[in-house]
C-alpha cells in the first residue's frame, strides 16, 4: 500500500482538521432509523405538499404498501429499483418501500433520452420501476416490470432488516466516457450526513425544503435531514422554480433550512432577498461563488446564516461546510474558502505522494464513511479513483476528487478549480467530454468543442463550436440529436458553426479565443 509523507507542518494542520469524528448510528439502516422516529412521533407531520399534510404514521403505512407490492413482484434484498416520480409524497414512499425491501433505489427522469436510461438499467440491473407515468415506459423500456405507486397501506413494518453496509440508492453523473457513471450510496453514509450535523441544525423543529430533482444528491440531504429526525420535509409544489412561489412556500411552510445551487441563490438575492429572512440557515453551492452576491446576503441575513457547502456526488451530497460573515469574506472568489470537513469526514491536499502545507496547491482528497464503494462499472471503478494509502500510520481509503485546493493556515480549505474538463452548471456535475462525445457523433459534424460561457446575468452555460461537413447541418438538427442521447441540462444553450477551430501555439483548440468571440459575437 502506497504511503502519503509530509513535513511536521503539513501533518500538524491535517490532523487538526479532520479531528470529525463524532458518535453517529452506524449500526443501522435508513429504514430502521425512520421506522424509529414513525413510532416515536405517528401524528407528527413528515411531509407538506401544496395543502397536503402527511404524518409520520400515514407515510410508514404507504411505504409499508408499496414495500409488500414491490416483494409480491420479486424485489429482494439487494436489488435496484428504479424510481420515476414527480416530486409528491407519493415519490418518498416509493423510495422508503424500496429502502423497506432491502432493495436500493435509482432515481431517475423519466423524461431522459432513451439511451440513458438503458445506461442506467444496464450499470444498475434493475428490472423493476416505480412510477406514476406508466404511459411509454414500455416501449422505451421494454422487459422492465413497472408498477406505480398507489397501493394499500399497510399497518406493520416489514420484519426485513437492513443493514448500515447496505446500499441505499445509486446517483447517475456525468462521464467523460460518453455514458454516465453509476455513484452507489450505503446507508451508513446517509446516516453520516445528517445526524450530530455541523453546518444546520437539524431536528424535530427542521422544516427542509425539498427543491432538488431527487436525482440530484442535494435531494439526499433535504429528504433523510428531515425525516431521520422526526422534522417536516417540505416539498416544492411545481416542477418549475419561481420566485413568487418559492417565497411564498418558504414562508407558508415555516422551512428552517433551505439549500439553493449558486445560480439560484444569487437569482434571489438579486430579485427577491426577502424570501430568505425568515430562513435559519441557506446553504449554498455547487459552482463558483458571486462575491457581490455574497456579500449582499451576509450583509443582510447576518453572519453564519449562509452556509458555503462543497462535496461531491461520491461523497455523499456534502464534504465541507463554511458559515460565512462579513468580516471573513475576502475580496476574490478566488480565496473565498469553502471551509473544514464535516462530521466524520476527512480531507486531504495532496500533491503526488505528499500532503500539502498550508498554501501549497494539490488535489482534495476525501476519506470517511460517507464514501461511495465505488463505481458500479468497472471501467469506471478501474479509473482509479478511489485508493488507499497510509498516511500518518493509520490506512484510508481515499476518493481523489480531481479538484485543485489549498489549505490556509487556519486549516480552511481554499477551492481552485479541477484538474479536468468537468464543470458544475447548476449543481450538475457535467463532463465537457461526455458531450462533446455525443456531438462529435452527429454524423454532419466534423469536429467539435464544448465549453462554458455566461449569459448577461453573469450564469454559467453551456456553449458548443461545431465545424459541419456540408450546409445541410444545421443548429437545430444537432440541438435534436443531442436530445435524443442527453438529459436536456446536458445540451448546450448556444451552439456555434464555424468553418474551422482556431488553435494555439501547442496544436490544441484555443478554447479561450472562442469563449471571446462568443462574448463578443464574433461567431455565428
Amino acid at each position: 500500500m502506497d504511503r502519503l509523507t509530509g513535513g511536521d507542518v503539513a501533518l500538524a494542520v491535517h490532523r487538526r482538521i479532520n479531528r470529525t469524528a463524532v458518535p453517529y448510528p452506524d449500526d443501522r439502516g435508513v429504514k430502521e432509523l425512520f421506522e424509529t422516529v414513525a413510532a416515536r412521533l405517528p401524528e407528527a407531520t413528515a411531509l407538506v405538499h401544496q395543502d397536503r399534510l402527511i404524518t409520520y404514521r400515514d407515510l410508514n403505512r404507504a411505504a409499508n404498501g408499496i414495500a409488500a407490492a414491490l416483494r409480491r413482484r420479486g424485489v429482494a434484498p439487494g436489488a435496484a429499483v428504479v424510481v420515476g416520480i414527480a416530486r409528491s409524497p407519493e415519490l418518498i414512499a416509493a423510495i422508503l418501500g424500496v429502502l423497506k425491501c432491502g432493495g436500493h433505489y435509482v432515481p431517475v427522469d423519466l423524461t431522459w433520452p432513451a439511451e440513458r436510461l438503458r445506461s442506467v438499467l444496464a450499470q444498475t440491473g434493475a428490472a423493476h420501476l416505480v412510477t406514476d407515468t406508466p404511459d411509454g415506459v414500455a416501449r422505451d423500456l421494454p422487459g422492465l416490470d413497472v408498477l406505480t405507486p398507489h397501493a394499500p397501506p399497510v399497518e406493520a413494518d416489514p420484519v426485513l432488516r437492513t443493514r448500515p453496509d447496505d446500499l441505499a440508492y445509486v446517483n447517475l453523473t456525468s462521464g467523460s466516457t460518453g455514458r454516465p457513471k453509476a455513484v452507489p450510496i450505503r446507508h451508513r453514509s446517509i446516516a453520516r450526513l445528517v445526524f450530530d450535523a455541523r453546518y444546520a441544525a437539524l431536528g424535530e423543529r427542521s422544516r427542509i425544503l425539498q427543491l432538488a430533482p431527487v436525482y440530484f444528491d442535494a435531494a439526499t440531504f433535504e429528504i433523510w435531514g428531515a425525516l431521520l429526525h422526526g422534522g417536516t420535509c417540505v416539498l416544492y409544489p411545481s416542477r418549475r422554480i419561481r420566485l413568487s412561489e418559492l417565497k411564498r412556500t418558504l414562508a407558508s411552510h415555516g422551512v428552517t433550512v433551505v439549500f439553493l445551487t449558486t445560480a439560484l441563490f444569487n437569482t434571489v438575492v438579486e430579485e427577491g432577498p426577502a424570501a430568505l429572512d425568515q430562513v435559519e440557515t441557506v446553504l449554498t453551492g455547487g459552482e463558483l461563488h458571486s462575491m457581490r452576491h455574497l456579500r449582499k446576503a451576509v450583509a443582510r441575513y447576518g453572519p453564519g446564516k449562509v452556509v458555503n457547502v462543497y462535496g461531491p456526488t461520491e461523497c455523499t451530497t456534502f464534504a465541507t461546510y463554511c458559515p460565512l460573515d462579513l468580516d471573513g469574506l475576502p475580496e476574490s472568489v478566488g480565496d473565498l474558502p469553502i471551509g473544514r470537513p464535516l462530521q466524520n469526514t476527512r480531507l486531504y491536499v495532496v500533491d503526488g505522494d505528499t500532503l500539502c502545507p498550508p498554501g501549497r496547491t494539490g488535489e482534495i482528497c476525501l476519506a470517511g464513511p460517507g464514501l461511495s464503494p465505488g463505481y458500479l462499472d468497472a471501467r469506471d471503478a478501474a479509473r482509479g479513483n478511489f485508493t488507499e494509502y497510509e498516511i500518518d500510520g493509520v490506512r484510508e481509503r481515499l476518493y481523489r476528487t480531481g479538484d485543485r485546493g489549498r489549505l490556509r493556515a487556519d486549516g480552511e480549505v481554499v477551492f481552485e478549480g479541477r484538474l479536468d474538463d468537468q464543470v458544475k452548471i447548476n449543481g450538475f456535475r457535467i463532463e465537457l467530454s461526455e458531450v462533446a462525445h455525443h456531438l462529435d457523433r452527429h454524423p454532419g459534424v466534423r469536429f467539435s468543442h464544448v465549453a462554458v460561457g455566461e449569459n448577461g446575468a453573469g450564469e454559467k452555460r453551456l456553449i458548443a463550436f461545431a465545424v459541419p461537413r456540408d450546409d445541410r447541418c444545421t443548429v437545430q438538427e444537432i440541438t435534436d440529436f443531442l436530445g435524443v442521447h442527453l438529459p436536456g441540462y446536458m445540451i448546450p444553450k448556444v451552439i456555434h458553426l464555424r468553418d474551422s477551430l482556431p488553435l494555439s501555439g501547442t496544436g490544441k483548440v484555443d478554447r479561450q479565443a472562442l469563449v471571446t468571440e462568443h462574448i463578443g459575437g464574433g461567431v455565428t
